[in-house]
């Protein structure tokens, strides 16, 4: 997500999303709940609600995209079932961790604070992926993998000089530690800007002695 981008662009003016009502899986760290996650969104969007062609992502909607598992049709009911359990079993072997949100990053398509350590959160997306690969006929999914944990605060839906935004925002925002102790399984309906999310499973990390 660098260099620094001369333009924005329209995240959706060719990408093809899923039609109204269809399903695809998301594992998300879901952070929506989190006021101080939430506290340094609202003052990140501050400073750029003055600029048209941003979608900025609902309070409520914040999170890490771990993984795309893929679109719901390719998984039978009894494969995601098994998918939840073998992701069960493997996160019960994986601790909570504290990251840290500070680091604003620039992509012509998006605006996303950066999640460090780079590397902490790695274990999670391996358990995730190799659950995933055994639940698909597709196998191990191709998505993300060279991973880069963030949240988006916003989204660009059109094109415009990213000068001014990078001025007005900055590279750092006020620390915010977070602790990631659970991860979801989301199915997302419909196109991605519409957030119709429905979790389907919430899988906590093992806190013996944490």
């Amino acid at each position: 997500m660098s260099p620094l981008p001369r333009y924005m662009a329209n995240r959706w003016e060719n990408r093809s999303e899923p039609a109204p009502g269809q399903g695809v899986l998301y594992w998300h760290v879901l952070l929506g709940a989190n006021p101080e996650v939430q506290a340094i969104a609202a003052a990140g969007r501050a400073k750029l609600v003055s600029f048209s062609g941003l979608h900025f992502t609902p309070k409520q909607y914040l999170h890490v995209t771990t993984l795309v598992a893929g679109p719901v049709d390719e998984f039978s009911d009894s494969g995601i079932k098994n998918m939840i359990e073998d992701a069960t079993r493997l996160l019960s072997e994986i601790r909570p961790v504290t990251v840290r949100l500070d680091s604003v990053i620039y992509h012509p398509e998006a605006i996303v604070l950066r999640v460090r350590p780079d590397s902490v959160l790695d274990p999670i997306y391996a358990a995730v992926r190799a659950a995933t690969g055994i639940a698909s006929d597709r196998g191990q999914p191709t998505e993300h993998q060279l991973w880069s944990p963030h949240v988006t605060l916003a989204y660009s839906t059109s094109a415009q000089e990213a000068g001014p935004i990078i001025k007005a925002l900055g590279l750092k925002l006020p620390v915010c530690e977070v602790v990631i102790d659970r991860i979801n399984l989301v199915i997302q309906k419909g196109p991605e800007r519409l957030w119709n999310w429905h979790s389907i499973a919430e899988i906590e990390f093992n806190k013996a002695e944490w």
